[in-house]
């Protein structure tokens, strides 16, 4: 069945000119499709939540491991130091018709300001993952700039079988200047998401499903 993206379904998706895009502006349904089974393993404590002011603590007395899972162009930009590093999101160069579709709502709907790169799902995230962390029983704490996209990252390596995972509670966003150490990069933590087009490419995929589920 075709989906028609009405304009009414998409104005969602225009970020205010004055402030930088919050997850907290998702719809309750949005949400809903984004949960799914990542929200059920966080309920049922299969994945902790770890809020950014009480992650160092989680780091150093219960040993996890900090895993980085933004785009390098945001990792650029500021990042914990010490932490892994495996992108959940890379760099889209094919100009197939999922690349042009995202295009078309990033230049229609979203605007040029954001100056960031198309994105699309790490296909060899697992793989990356496991050469680093070999050890499935290894506390890993996953986390992004907003929490969405390490909310999907803990969903996956859950189910490869690593079970003593945590998530980064609202992401790098919501950690204040003395959260985390040692920070290495130009911007402060906290803002080196905004304008990520990941972002807005995962808005886009939720926004279809909702509307699928409608038609």
């Amino acid at each position: 069945m075709a989906i028609q993206l009405k304009h009414h379904h998409i104005k969602h998706l225009r970020p205010p000119l004055s402030a930088a895009p919050q997850p907290r502006s998702f719809s309750l349904k949005v949400r809903a499709v984004l949960s799914g089974r990542a929200q059920e393993l966080i309920q049922s404590g299969a994945v902790t939540p770890i809020l950014p002011k009480d992650a160092a603590s989680a780091m150093d007395s219960q040993g996890y491991t900090l895993l980085d899972i933004r785009p390098e162009w945001e990792r650029e930009k500021a990042r914990v130091s010490g932490s892994l590093h495996v992108p959940l999101f890379v760099e889209d160069k094919d100009n197939g018709p999922i690349t042009l579709l995202k295009k078309w709502v990033h230049l229609g709907y979203i605007g040029l300001w954001t100056g960031q790169y198309f994105t699309m799902i790490n296909p060899d995230f697992v793989a990356q993952v496991e050469k680093i962390v070999p050890d499935k029983d290894s506390k890993v704490l996953v986390a992004c700039g907003e929490g969405l996209r390490s909310m999907m990252a803990a969903s996956k390596l859950h189910k490869e079988g690593y079970k003593n995972l945590g998530w980064l509670s609202g992401g790098f966003n919501r950690a204040t200047d003395n959260d985390f150490p040692r920070v290495e990069g130009t911007e402060k933590l906290q803002y080196a998401t905004i304008g990520g087009a990941s972002y807005y490419f995962l808005k886009v995929l939720l926004l279809l499903q909702v509307v699928g589920k409608e038609t």
